[in-house]
């Protein structure tokens, strides 16, 4: 796993392990658990396919940068052990050329997604150290991107990401350490891709599709009402 991620997950899981002998919260349908995690947002970028490739040369490939942002996830309990969760984050990536000649040349700047998510959870051991998994849909919204400085001497005067529908992979761990309190880990993996185009004017110069597949690592507290 990359640095970022473990500077993220570690102290959590140390003061998990250290507090997980705290009394029980109970859990009950109705139950409302909000958490406020640090979450390392780790994705893929690579080009899967080049419909048009314009100015770039054939061996041109892409990576995006990795990310920590601060993130909320309300989540609503149908049952102990069934819950459906949301979260709530915005966060920033730079996509740069890895191979080829434009190699550390940056494709994309700034791009900022929102990535609206609902995921449906199993809890086992409700009320104790509880494992949990679930899945649900994704659909990325771009709000932001901008082309990077080095696509400027190509001719390009815009650019722009598609917003996609994906699905998305969770894992986690909740640790009681009050009535109402506990500490989270939590891993996701979405599977997501989008499509970047660059425009000079009101003409497509450059079309790439490419796999985001991010790893989403957090870990934080949580509060039950």
């Amino acid at each position: 796993m990359r640095h970022i991620s473990r500077t993220i997950i570690a102290p959590a899981l140390a003061l998990a392990c250290g507090l997980g002998t705290s009394p029980a919260m109970a859990q009950d349908a109705g139950d409302i658990q909000v958490k406020v995690l640090a979450t390392a947002v780790l994705p893929d970028g690579k080009i899967t396919d080049a419909p048009l490739l314009g100015p770039l040369p054939a061996t041109t490939q892409t990576a995006a940068n990795d990310n920590v942002v601060p993130t909320v996830a309300i989540e609503y309990f149908f049952s102990p052990n069934i819950s459906l969760e949301t979260i709530c984050c915005v966060t920033q990536h730079d996509v740069d050329v890895v191979a080829g000649p434009l190699t550390g040349a940056e494709a994309v700047s700034n791009a900022r997604v929102i990535p609206a998510t609902f995921t449906l959870k199993y809890h086992l051991n409700p009320g104790g150290v509880s494992p949990y998994v679930g899945a649900g849909p994704t659909y990325f919204i771009w709000i932001k991107d901008e082309p990077g400085a080095q696509t400027i001497p190509l001719g390009v005067t815009r650019q722009s990401l598609s917003n996609e529908l994906g699905l998305a992979l969770q894992a986690g761990l909740d640790v009681p350490v009050g009535e109402n309190l506990l500490v989270s880990l939590d891993a996701k993996r979405y599977f997501v891709d989008t499509t970047a185009r660059w425009f000079a004017g009101n003409t497509k110069v450059i079309e790439t599709e490419h796999k985001l597949d991010p790893w989403v690592l957090s870990a934080g507290v949580g509060f039950r009402f």
